[in-house]
């Protein structure tokens, strides 16, 4: 590969990161924390790049006047260029439903929690992740959630004839992300399409996370809203 090509897409890919960090679309691949790194990342590679360019732009006039001609550059390389452009310009949306249907493993069914749980909140409503409501009703044994109204939010997903609200968890970067879940009961949920996102609000069904579940809790939801999605789509 000539090196004019190698920097030209050292300026795109770094451009490409830029552009991820500093519109909030690179929620869809990594974690928020990391925002800083790609920022740094695609800045030096683009600088990098230029200084590049700049030094071949001055080393070929000195090369063109001391021979008197100046040397073609073919034009096919910049082919390659094509499928940095489509990474640029076409950003594909964050993983949904169909991931979750393709790992039918509840990310609480990896991992056990040694210690106890924080004390819930005495709100009427407790607001919590879905992570940490399936982690919760798998693992803590005082049965904290019990009896108590908690407010879920995620998107929906469809597998025969159950429907959940789900999340994805990663630890660093979307190649890692795990689901989470919980089944609904309760209402009727027919109208709500897959990757739909709600706001469910219900009790847990005591018990009903366990190793014959697949440590999948059954919500009883008594109100389930439709909501945009959310910026960051994730639970870290």
């Amino acid at each position: 590969m000539r090196r004019e090509t190698q920097n030209i897409l050292l300026v795109l890919l770094g451009g490409a990161l830029l552009k991820l960090a500093l519109t909030g679309t690179y929620l869809r691949y990594v974690k928020e924390s990391l925002r800083p790194w790609l920022v740094v990342t695609g800045a030096v590679m683009v600088v990098l790049a230029l200084i590049a360019i700049a030094q071949d732009i001055r080393g070929a006039r000195a090369e063109a006047h001391d021979h008197g001609h100046d040397h073609g550059s073919s034009r096919s390389p910049w082919m390659l260029l094509l499928p940095v452009l489509a990474v640029f310009l076409i950003s594909p949306p964050a993983l949904g439903a169909d991931s979750v249907n393709r790992v039918d493993v509840n990310a609480a069914q990896r991992s056990q929690v040694s210690g106890g749980f924080a004390p819930l909140p005495s709100d009427e409503v407790v607001p919590l992740t879905i992570g940490e409501f399936v982690t919760r009703t798998a693992w803590d044994d005082s049965g904290s959630l019990d009896d108590r109204v908690v407010r879920l939010t995620g998107f929906v997903v469809r597998q025969d004839a159950d429907v959940f609200i789900a999340r994805l968890t990663i630890g660093c970067c979307a190649a890692d992300a795990r689901p989470v879940k919980a089944r609904m009961v309760g209402l009727d949920l027919a109208a709500l399409p897959d990757d739909q996102w709600v706001e469910a609000t219900g009790r847990v069904v005591p018990g009903s996370a366990s190793p014959a579940s697949k440590y999948v809790p059954t919500f009883t939801v008594s109100e389930v809203l439709p909501i945009s999605p959310p910026e960051d789509t994730y639970e870290g």
